[in-house]
């Protein structure tokens, strides 16, 4: 088993987390549930259906396939969840099932072999597919909060115009090992 992958793997979701926690805690109620049009998704549907893939991913993850028959994606982006109480229920309860997988994770069964509808991926394979999906839709979640707050924004990573500024600190420290969400999960 690579320990060091498990444990970098849990460091980008704690990191992508985090960049959804900061975004949704910039925003207002009624900005929460805002969609650009019917089309369109609000920040509270991202969260549904999100928290509908995590369920159903990380619940008896070495076990079972990943899409569960208790699943109903197409409901994840009916927009009724109304308060940011509701939204961050389902956004902690998605991210406990998923963390809570990933620490049952350990040499004896490493080597089991995940389905997601039927195909069979490696641990790893898993843990990524997953990784760059909810990378995506945080993406999603952080441009909407940043439009949404316009000048109003606080950066989650490094504000326009100080990169030198932050490449000089960067390059100021010692070389070493460690993982650059460190500093953000402070």
């Amino acid at each position: 088993m690579d320990s060091n992958y498990i444990n970098s793997a849990k460091q980008q979701f704690l990191y992508y987390k985090m960049l959804g926690d900061k975004t949704m805690a910039q925003l207002g109620d009624e900005e929460l549930l805002w969609q650009y049009n019917d089309a369109s998704n609000s920040i509270a549907i991202m969260v549904k259906h999100l928290w509908g893939n995590m369920m159903s991913r990380w619940t008896d993850f070495l076990t079972t396939d990943g899409e569960k028959d208790f699943r109903k994606r197409d409901e994840e982006f009916e927009s009724d969840l109304k308060t940011r109480a509701e939204i961050i229920a389902k956004w902690e309860e998605g991210w406990a099932c998923l963390f809570e997988a990933l620490d049952s994770i350990n040499e004896e069964n490493f080597d089991t072999t995940i389905y997601i509808r039927n195909q069979g991926h490696s641990i790893p394979e898993a843990i990524n597919r997953q990784m760059m999906h909810y990378a995506y839709h945080v993406g999603q979640m952080v441009y909407l909060g940043r439009m949404l707050r316009g000048d109003n924004w606080q950066s989650l990573s490094i504000p326009k115009g100080d990169s030198k500024v932050y490449n000089a600190e960067k390059f100021a420290q010692e070389k070493g090992k460690r993982h650059f969400t460190d500093e953000y999960l402070k």
